[in-house]
């Protein structure tokens, strides 16, 4: 028996402007229903992403509180340094904030980073 990784869960606030930016991120994502307060999709990789209201939160733990500060990570690998520079630019042109323009790294990559509507920071990536 083995475990392995199978969702990632990100609560939002506003569940049409999270889906808008994840859309920018090139993953298909089924429109949700008017009422739907979890939306998942699935990864290329079998990896399914899912989204998640406020509200569902409290029902789920009443005693859930929105928290604060960033300690998760969430990356896009891109298929080369000019599409970190494109999904970059298509993110801003949609109205989504900068966290760190697109930059040659040190350690070897093309890298930027920019904040969903909940202010999750996202990395952008390739190989230089």
């Amino acid at each position: 028996m083995a475990i392995k990784l199978d969702m990632i869960g990100i609560t939002v606030a506003d569940m049409g402007e999270a889906l808008r930016f994840y859309r920018l991120l090139e993953i298909e994502i089924p429109e949700p229903g008017p009422d739907d307060d979890h939306v998942e999709a699935i990864l290329e990789n079998g990896l399914r992403i899912a989204w998640d209201t406020l509200a569902l939160m409290k029902q789920i733990n009443p005693d859930w509180e929105e928290p604060k500060g960033h300690r998760t990570g969430i990356a896009f690998l891109c298929d080369n340094p000019a599409h970190v520079d494109a999904t970059y630019q298509r993110i801003l042109g949609a109205g989504f904030k900068s966290q760190t323009p697109p930059w040659d790294a040190f350690w070897g990559q093309r890298y930027a980073q920019v904040q969903d509507p909940d202010g999750n920071i996202i990395d952008l990536f390739a190989p230089l």
